[in-house]
């Protein structure tokens, strides 16, 4: 087995065997792994604090033949705190299952670990849209695997568009107004403008963006649908996700 340390953050945990975890982890270095955490269940064992959920941490891990194995973890950050707030554990736990549900394992993108690092902190405050930091992010994780948004140009003609008021979920972008509409969803020009510019918006400057409920919709339903359309799998947060909107 070959040994190597790397940043990463719990993203999902599940009891194995009588004293074992299984532990998923979005690694900087090599993506998504699984690894085991043996005795980590023991109360006191090295690896409780750094197989919880959330926690981001150096880890020292060696590579078997069909799992990873947990040698060594050292906290950077636990973020527990987020576990005690219903909004920000439901927000935290959507991320969580995107990277579980998008990513292929041991596919490296040391971009998208920053974003969702980033992510994490800026949860952690409470000088945040929440549902906006959220959008933001689903925007990175559909450039990370193959499905960015084309919004400059019509993505059918490619002629320049200063706005546009129409995305076509089926080939990922915006449609002027001389080509067909099919396959997508209307929005307005103001929903159109703020998808653009958080496209291309670095995460941690969202503490700087300010949108209004109705634009937030309307760019939740374009990622809503295209996240459908694309990924096997829907997130289980999504439905508590819908009830705190509602609240």
């Amino acid at each position: 087995m070959s040994s190597f340390e790397t940043k990463g953050v719990v993203i999902k945990t599940q009891d194995f065997k009588e004293n074992d975890k299984l532990v998923w982890i979005f690694t900087e270095k090599i993506g998504k792994i699984t690894a085991i955490a043996k005795g980590a269940k023991k109360s006191r064992s090295k690896y409780l604090s750094v197989t919880l959920p959330l926690c981001f941490a150096d880890y020292m891990l060696f590579r078997g033949k069909n799992l990873y194995t947990l040698s060594e973890g050292k906290i950077n950050n636990s973020f527990q705190g987020l576990l005690g707030n219903l909004e920000k554990l439901t927000y935290s736990s959507y991320l969580c299952e995107l990277i579980d549900i998008c990513l292929v394992d041991e596919e490296s993108n040391r971009g998208l670990f920053k974003d969702f690092v980033t992510c994490l902190y800026l949860l952690n405050t409470d000088a945040i849209d929440y549902e906006l930091l959220v959008r933001a992010f689903e925007l990175k994780i559909l450039k990370a695997t193959g499905y960015a948004l084309k919004l400059d140009n019509c993505v059918l003609c490619n002629s320049r568009m200063n706005t546009g008021s129409y995305i076509s979920i089926s080939s990922f972008g915006g449609v002027c107004e001389k080509c067909e509409k099919e396959h997508g969803v209307y929005i307005s020009k103001g929903a159109y403008n703020a998808l653009r510019f958080l496209n291309s918006l670095d995460m941690d400057k969202m503490y700087r963006v300010n949108i209004t409920p109705e634009i937030k919709e309307e760019i939740s339903k374009v990622t809503s649908l295209i996240f459908s359309s694309n990924y096997s799998k829907k997130p289980k947060s999504l439905e508590m996700l819908d009830y705190i909107k509602e609240r």
